[in-house]
């Protein structure tokens, strides 16, 4: 029970102005005389008055037509749970801008290419140790058979240093297969430039045909035509020619065919 101001307060807000308790409440103040006194009986008459039918919707009265039925009201106890407010739909939030795709940064590649002149030919040839050439390298005179077959000097100029990728062991520079294949090309072209009357560029190993002539393994023993280098020839590295030696069978069969361009030209 509540106490009789805050049930008042209540009703107050709810805007009930008359109700009735069904049970007697404890200090509650005195109720309304004029509410409690009792509903006067209807007086019938010989004749009974004809009965209006009842409405449909309200069956108790059929039942007991002598009786009075008090509207019920119902007033919500203090505590009840309130009914539920309707709660506006969320707004749909924005879709997620689709972050930009990452490029993936490939690690620098790592080889060592040495520049010759054999006569009319030019040469860039895969280090396989790294360091420049040595007299009695096998890889050398493998290259030196090489020449001799092809009627070249089997003595090669050395062209400068050898290049050596990456250039630097610490830098934030790009130093990817893309830039390696510029800064190889524009190595190489340069040096054809100067030196004017090359009539085939080999290309020994496959970072020489790699970065230089844009090729692949696949591409042994075949010419290539190379933007800025102009005709070039594929051939194995030095060190998988000596470690697969059934290799020279075939690369003899291209050399026989390519020898026109410096046989020509001398």
């Amino acid at each position: 029970m509540i106490a009789e101001h805050r049930r008042r307060a209540y009703l107050d807000a709810m805007q009930v102005a008359t109700w009735l308790p069904r049970v007697a409440l404890p200090f509650a103040a005195p109720s309304n005389p004029e509410l409690l006194a009792p509903v006067p009986e209807p007086v019938l008459e010989d004749a009974p008055a004809p009965v209006a039918e009842a409405a449909p919707s309200a069956p108790a009265a059929e039942a007991h037509p002598t009786t009075t039925v008090r509207a019920k009201i119902e007033v919500p106890r203090p505590g009840s749970a309130p009914r539920a407010a309707v709660e506006p739909e969320p707004e749909a939030s924005p879709e997620p801008e689709a972050s930009p795709a990452k490029v993936e940064v490939l690690p620098p590649p790592r080889f060592s290419l040495q520049l010759l002149r054999a006569g009319n030919c030019l040469l860039l040839v895969e280090l396989p140790t790294g360091e420049p050439f040595q007299s009695r390298d096998p890889a050398y005179l493998l290259l030196k058979d090489l020449l001799r077959a092809a009627g070249l000097p089997d003595s090669p100029q050395i062209l400068g240093e050898p290049v050596r990728w990456p250039l630097l062991a610490r830098s934030s520079m790009d130093q990817g297969p893309d830039a390696a294949r510029d800064f190889v090309q524009g190595f190489v072209g340069m040096r054809v430039e100067e030196q004017g009357d090359c009539a085939c560029l080999w290309l020994v190993g496959l970072p020489a045909v790699r970065f230089a002539g844009e090729a692949d393994a696949g591409a042994y023993n075949r010419e290539l035509q190379v933007e800025g280098l102009g005709a070039a020839w594929a051939l194995p590295g030095l060190e998988l020619l000596m470690d697969e030696p059934e290799r020279k069978g075939e690369l003899w069969q291209a050399m026989r065919r390519v020898m026109r361009r410096w046989k020509t030209t001398e």
